[in-house]
Order: structure tokens, then C-alpha cells, then sequence
């Protein structure tokens, strides 16, 4: 099972990164694959990856087909070859085979009300890097546990 952990806060870079790289350390067992790794002024967010999908090209972050949103993924979309083909008939290309790639430009067309497209297991976080907002979001069973600490100046998060 992959890791993702996160930490958004305006100003506080080093220290965001420092925490993170500590978080994304202890779940080191639960995605001994591959790492990813993304931070600007505003958030720091990282994984670990277990590879089934994809297992050459499904390095994460991945990105919208307009570069705007980046997305760290953990689980199975078990209709993603279905949204797939629907997206590639709405003229978007792909540079994976990922069902993580068919998550984040479902998010680009239709925003959060994408979720009700989705079948499968999975938790999320979606940023968007123009508005510096941010996406978290987990299937509706809570098969991929999602826990986050919120406190209007911070949100510290992993999955």
C-alpha cells in the first residue's frame, strides 16, 4: 500500500520540508518502489509507491494534461480504462497508462464532482498550482484511511 503525507502552510518552507521528508522516512515500508517528492511556497507533499500499475511510467507526482494540477495517488480505480477512453474522446492525451493520470484530468473537467465517476479504493491530494488550492479526498468507505490535522493556518495530512 502506498503512502502520502503532506503539510500545506504559507511561508515555513525549510521547515515543511524537513517534516515531510520525516514523515514520508517512517512510511518508507509502505512503498518501497519509488518516492515522489513536490514543494513551492505554499505546500510540501510527498509519497512512497508500491508499483502495480503502470510500473515504469506512473512516477508521482503526476500532472493535468495543462500542467496545472499535480496529483499523489494511493489505490486502484477499477473504471479507469472506461474514464480513460472517455477523456481521450474529449481530446486529452495521456504519457501513461496510470489510473492516477485519468484522476487528475477528471478533476480538470469536472472539479471535485468527479468523485462520482470513480470506482475503486483510493485516497488523494489534488493542488492546484495557478490557485494554490488543494483536493484531499478518499473512496467512500474509507477503504484508504485519510487523517489530517486542520488548525486555519496549517493542514498536516497523510493517507
Amino acid at each position: 500500500m502506498c503512502g502520502i503525507c503532506g503539510f500545506i502552510e504559507i511561508g515555513n518552507k525549510d521547515y515543511r520540508e524537513n517534516v515531510v521528508a520525516l514523515m514520508n522516512q517512517e512510511i518508507l515500508h509502505r512503498g518501497p518502489d519509488d518516492d515522489g517528492f513536490y514543494s513551492d511556497d505554499y505546500c510540501t507533499l510527498a509519497m512512497r509507491r508500491l508499483s502495480i500499475i503502470d510500473l515504469s511510467t506512473g512516477k508521482q507526482p503526476l500532472f493535468s494534461s495543462d500542467k496545472r494540477y499535480l496529483i499523489f495517488f494511493n489505490g486502484e480505480i477499477y473504471n479507469y480504462k472506461e474514464l480513460r477512453d472517455f477523456l481521450i474522446s474529449k481530446g486529452f492525451q495521456f504519457t501513461t497508462n496510470s489510473d492516477t493520470e485519468v484522476v487528475v484530468n477528471l478533476y480538470m473537467l469536472f472539479g471535485n464532482q468527479m468523485l462520482r465517476m470513480l470506482e475503486g479504493m483510493f485516497a488523494f491530494c489534488i493542488y492546484d498550482q495557478e490557485s494554490k488550492s488543494y483536493f484531499l479526498a478518499r473512496d467512500k468507505f474509507g477503504e484508504k484511511p485519510l487523517y489530517y490535522f486542520y488548525d486555519n493556518q496549517k493542514v498536516i495530512f497523510f493517507f
